[in-house]
């Protein structure tokens, strides 16, 4: 997405061009979905790649925001590999712990608005109750760890800035998340494999998108958590998303989280709740919305009619 540069003439001055909103990380998940609601709700804005923007590199983050002159900057760039950043830890920590300080202490010089993004993995999972921005961190693996210390530094370097906590993304906009996986299985008739010992809040990716942008709009700072409302294991996602698209749910196989021999230990229990209120709706209710989008794209995709045609 390039700016858009407008010099109209009003009352014989040239208006200088609008300020953008400056998004890194163009080519993922959250990155694609910031350009879209943006341009859907009319929020002129830039958004960059790695190529384009390395937030690990102090050089190339002053020539960016020197060049487009942002009211606000959403940082949706990182590491996302969760079990290969056991290994991988050098690089998850430059990407997601060190490139968001560096970014963070940018803005403030500048007195941009700033906006990153952390995980419900900050937390062990020793709560039965969901967890709020106040609980106290303590990270099971890399990854969760990375996420810990970018909050951490991103709000010394800034202290308004906006840390968005989320989880579990689904949607239909990419087939990249967790229930596209599910009813793909299920739409071939393929065996499904899925922790039932885990607990979750699912978090559809407009929702969290809009309602993010709204908090950095109206100057919000500080922790935040968004997630929709519910609590799931992974097994209970995957078969009500069958059950919403009349798909028999037999196919969804529970296992034990520890029975899939990831490398990252995961938190049994990373609930999200909010002390600032629950500000999006119910699982049930997106997954009503993204499972109608998944199956309709998937019974029109070129693979489906080929199939069809055999």
């Amino acid at each position: 997405m390039q700016i858009l540069e407008r010099n109209d003439l009003i009352g014989g001055l040239t208006q200088p061009p609008v300020r953008p909103l400056l998004i890194t990380g163009a080519n993922g998940t959250l990155g694609r979905a910031f350009q879209r609601i943006c341009a859907i709700r009319g929020i002129e804005a830039v958004a960059l790649s790695r190529a384009e923007l390395d937030i690990t590199d102090p050089v190339s983050v002053e020539a960016a925001l020197s060049r487009y002159n942002p009211w606000a900057v959403v940082n949706t760039a990182g590491y996302v590999k969760v079990d290969e950043a056991e290994k991988d830890f050098d690089r998850c920590y430059r990407e997601n712990t060190t490139g968001p300080a560096i970014m963070a202490a940018a803005c403030a010089y500048r007195d941009i608005y700033f906006l990153t993004f952390s995980s419900d993995m900050v937390f062990d999972g020793n709560k039965s109750a969901a967890y709020v921005e106040s609980d106290t961190t303590c990270p099971l693996n890399v990854y969760g760890n990375s996420k810990r210390l970018a909050e951490r530094d991103v709000l010394a370097r800034m202290p308004k800035a906006l840390v968005v906590r989320t989880s579990a993304f689904f949607s239909a906009w990419d087939e990249y998340n967790f229930v596209y996986y599910a009813l793909r299985a299920g739409h071939q008739k393929q065996a499904f494999e899925a922790a039932d010992n885990v607990l979750v809040s699912p978090t559809f990716v407009p929702d969290l998108v809009n309602v993010s942008l709204d908090l950095l709009i109206d100057e919000e700072r500080g922790v935040w958590h968004l997630a929709n409302q519910g609590a799931y294991t992974w097994a209970d996602l995957a078969r009500l998303a069958a059950d919403m698209a009349s798909l028999d749910t037999s196919f969804v196989v529970p296992r034990s989280m520890q029975a899939f021999g990831l490398p990252a230990t995961r938190p049994a229990y990373s609930v999200l709740g909010s002390k600032q209120g629950n500000l999006l709706p119910t699982t049930e209710d997106r997954l009503h919305r993204c499972v109608s989008e998944v199956m309709t794209a998937m019974r029109n995709s070129p693979e489906e009619s080929m199939a069809v045609a055999s």
